[in-house]
């Protein structure tokens, strides 16, 4: 039996990158699947590759950086497929580079509307639709930057150290109400961001993991699809690496 077999499984940020291999693996393993995202072509571009391997799955436009829209998104996910199960919060944005003291006020709050407020939303309607059904599950994306620095980007490391607490927030909170949360910590992966990277940058920053290359979307993927199932049962308000071992030099 497919691992999440009859759960309803929302992604936002799913129409590429990691989102979008976490929303194919949940499909894969049984889940029907919210796609949602931004940009309207990506995300109906994964349904129909989810739907191609024969998976189950909608597209859901919105903007985790608009409360109003996430809550709609809850609404929508509900409305389709009448519950929701598993939350993935895998939107967000790099930002700006500069150091701090020259770092822009727009900058600074666009990075942590999308990166940070958008999570809160995302897991505020989220949890208030998993206490209805009686538990649930979520997985917030953070980042190595949720513990280490990265220099030049302090919004972004600002925001995903923020994420990496609230999850613990949410994880003592709700353990009691059957509902789990969890936060994931990637290194640099192979997207299409970093695929137009020059070649000095994509060495250097190969050069930060001990094992000498960059990670996959797929590989992110599967400690969420662990974290999202009942195989990590007893495992809430953790954060998790999945980083080639860049944090441990």
């Amino acid at each position: 039996m497919k691992i999440l077999e009859n759960k309803v499984a929302l992604v936002t940020g799913a129409g590429s990158g990691i989102g979008l291999a976490i929303a194919k693996l949940y499909a894969k393993e049984g889940a029907k699947v919210v796609v949602s995202d931004i940009n309207e072509e990506h995300g109906k571009s994964a349904v129909e590759d989810i739907k191609s391997a024969g998976g189950e799955a909608t597209f859901v436009k919105a903007d985790t950086s608009n409360p109003e829209q996430v809550e709609a998104l809850i609404k929508a996910t509900v409305d389709a497929y009448g519950r929701l199960d598993i939350a993935c919060n895998n939107a967000g944005i790099g930002g700006e580079q500069a150091t701090t003291g020259d770092y822009s006020i727009d900058s600074w709050k666009k990075v942590l509307n999308v990166n940070l407020d958008g999570v809160f939303y995302g897991c505020k309607y989220e949890l208030t639709q998993m206490e209805k059904n009686g538990g649930g599950v979520i997985v917030n994306i953070a980042s190595i930057h949720g513990t280490v620095a990265a220099p030049l980007s302090s919004a972004y490391t600002a925001a995903k150290h923020a994420v990496v607490g609230l999850t613990k927030n949410i994880g003592a909170e709700y353990g009691k109400k059957n509902i789990r949360c969890n936060s994931v910590g990637p290194a640099y992966i192979e997207t299409p961001l970093l695929e137009s990277a020059s070649g000095d940058m994509k060495e250097a920053l190969i050069a930060k993991h001990p094992m000498g290359r960059l990670g996959k979307s797929e590989e992110v993927a599967e400690l969420v699809l662990f974290l999202s199932s009942e195989k990590s049962s007893f495992m809430t308000g953790g954060y998790y690496l999945v980083d080639g071992g860049y944090t441990a030099v």
